[in-house]
């Protein structure tokens, strides 16, 4: 009887992620597809702060449990060693804690990597003391990402590193995002993983006008206000006006782009030191200076002039670009800073935090996408240009060593190594924009076909499903 009533029981999965659930969205789609695709109850523990997709709020297989963030700002000032123990241990108690005593016994634990300290013990203790099987996401290594600010050699790494290897050795299973990333874990961890790519799910796809319109609209004064003084952005929009956005207009219910429209630019970040946001900068400095350049304006000229000229309807051979960077992080501040004191004629940045709805929109708006992201260490693969490609973005992205394995230069995107190529990339692109930019165009096409070959859904029924029925047995 008790076999009859186990064999009719729906399977239980437990995602675990030491970090705020609303900024991983790999593991909002593994949790989706667990719930849907799998026909599993779903547990999700994680961090709070963000809110994750409406398509996981409003799954009733999905039951989403918040955990305290850990924050020892005093102790932090007297010893880093000591306020990374003591949180590791505090973290370690209350993953055990919702693992063990506030979830329902799960068949399978899958977890996110990194963070690797104390996560994967926990993950590990929780399965043997609940008889259940884990699964770890390799997404890339914490070992490398602490060694970004105390360096490879430091000892504090070095023990990360082993406790990231022997626990990881530990798992029932393995999921990776790269060809390259299977090999690392294969030749010198003993790990045999998954390769399960990272895909767009199917609410990230090209944007209607009228969808751009509309989030425009309801972005107008994020969008139209400078983070600094008066830019060539929010001069042209001093009048609140629903009908008319920085981008479109409406005509007698109709909706139409201006023909003199800023260029759209999205970069994704989580400001943090594998991105360096400097080279954005930098580069966006630099097509501001060779545009005026090319058009043959003097340094001296008045900016006021051009916008007026802006404001009048006046086109010019390259456009205005608009950088909009989405995302928290700790060093978004900084940068913000940087941007309020660049002296710019035909560039202007917003920074924000986007609801999760209303990024694929975001992405689907924008005329290229920009990613900095370039690995800790050089075997994963930035997400967020996945997403862009999903949306139909074509996509510059910083070059590291496997980045090829997403970004095929001029069919899907290009790649940059210097602020100074980046800055030829954009005057490439964008000359003649809207009409006359033949290879925006293409690549936007070949961003559309990369998106639209293939989905999460179809990727994670393909290799994820029968690993995930392999280790529940």
């Amino acid at each position: 009887m008790a076999e009859e009533a186990e064999a009719g029981r729906r399977k239980r999965a437990a995602v675990v992620v030491l970090g705020d659930i609303g900024r991983s969205p790999r593991m909002q789609y593994h949790s989706l597809s667990l719930a849907n695709q799998a026909r599993m109850e779903v547990d999700i523990v994680a961090n709070g702060r963000s809110d994750p997709h409406l398509l996981l709020r409003e799954n009733p297989s999905i039951h989403i449990h918040e955990m305290k963030s850990v924050q020892l700002t005093g102790i932090s000032k007297i010893s880093g060693a000591l306020t990374l123990l003591l949180k590791a241990a505090i973290q370690l108690i209350i993953l055990v804690w919702f693992l063990c005593f506030k979830i329902p016994r799960p068949d399978v634990f899958i977890v996110q990597n990194p963070p690797s300290v104390p996560t994967l013990a926990a993950v590990k203790l929780a399965s043997w003391l609940r008889g259940a099987k884990f699964i770890v996401d390799w997404h890339n290594f914490g070992y490398t990402l602490l060694g970004l600010s105390h360096g490879r050699s430091h000892i504090i790494v070095k023990i990360y590193y082993w406790f990231e290897k022997h626990f990881g050795r530990m798992a029932d299973g393995a999921f990776c995002v790269t060809k390259a990333m299977k090999h690392e874990l294969a030749q010198n961890w003993g790990i045999n993983a998954t390769v399960l790519y990272d895909q767009s799910p199917e609410f990230f796809h090209p944007t209607s006008l009228k969808e751009k319109h509309e989030l425009f609209s309801r972005l107008g004064n994020s969008i139209c206000s400078a983070m600094g003084n008066v830019d060539c952005i929010s001069v042209e929009n001093e009048v609140e006006d629903r009908n008319v956005t920085a981008f479109t207009s409406t005509i007698d219910g109709e909706i139409f782009f201006k023909p003199n429209r800023p260029a759209l630019v999205v970069s994704s970040t989580s400001w943090t030191p594998d991105e360096d946001f400097s080279i954005l900068l930098e580069a966006a400095l630099m097509y501001d200076r060779r545009v005026a350049a090319t058009l043959g304006e003097e340094d001296s000229m008045d900016e006021g002039q051009l916008w007026i000229d802006i404001k009048n309807g006046k086109q010019f051979a390259y456009p205005r670009l608009l950088f909009i960077i989405t995302g928290k992080g700790p060093d978004r501040k900084k940068y913000e800073e940087q941007i309020k004191r660049l002296k710019l004629r035909r560039v202007a940045f917003r920074t924000m935090w986007l609801a999760s709805e209303d990024y694929p929109l975001l992405l689907g708006s924008a005329d290229l996408g920009v990613s900095l992201h370039t690995s800790s260490s050089g075997l994963d693969l930035p997400m967020k240009v996945v997403d862009m490609f999903g949306c139909g973005l074509p996509v510059c992205a910083a070059s590291f060593s496997c980045i090829e394995e997403l970004v095929k230069i001029n069919r899907n995107g290009h790649l940059f190594s210097t602020s100074s190529e980046l800055a030829d990339e954009l005057m490439m692109l964008f000359k003649g924009f809207p009409e006359e930019c033949d290879v925006l165009k293409s690549l936007k096409a070949g961003a559309l076909n990369s998106g639209s070959s293939s989905k999460w859904s179809t990727e994670w029924e393909t290799y994820a499903l029968p690993l995930v029925n392999q280790v529940i047995g």
